[in-house]
């Protein structure tokens, strides 16, 4: 487990080059209360991996939005305003995640029973001014 303390949105492009640079997991899973800055996050996130930053949105009503990267497309949900889980299947949600594509959850704690056993935990605090950056690996 890593922490990272994170004083501006300047700081946001360092702390995305090392989640890349040093995790594998291709599933990173959002966790953190309204307004932590989880969007915010996986703009930067995108904007590192060659998507521009104007293609990056919220996709609280859309559920899924793909954006077009370097080489693979990148998907970012938003599962905030799922009323269960069958809505998650009738989207096919096992394409996406089992794809090997980048894949960013916002509200993971609504699908719990289908996340992989394997993927990337990012947990965003709001510590006064700061965010707090909890970084862990979930293995099977």
């Amino acid at each position: 487990m890593e922490k990272i303390r994170v004083q501006s949105l300047d700081d946001l492009p360092q702390v995305a080059e090392k989640i890349i640079q040093n995790y594998s997991e291709k599933i990173i899973a959002f966790y953190g209360e309204m307004g932590a800055g989880k969007t915010t996050f996986i703009k930067v996130l995108c904007q590192h991996l060659g998507v521009p930053i104007k293609e990056v949105c919220s996709p609280t009503y859309a559920i899924v939005n793909e954006y077009p990267a370097k080489s693979k497309p990148i998907f970012h949900f938003d599962f905030y305003r799922i009323k269960d889980e069958q809505e998650v299947f009738d989207m096919g949600y096992e394409e996406y995640f089992y794809s090997g594509n980048y894949c960013f959850v916002e509200w993971p704690e609504k699908i719990t029973n289908l996340l992989p056993d394997k993927l990337l935990k990012v947990s965003i605090e709001i510590v006064g001014e700061e965010r707090v950056f909890t970084i862990e690996v979930s293995k099977p």
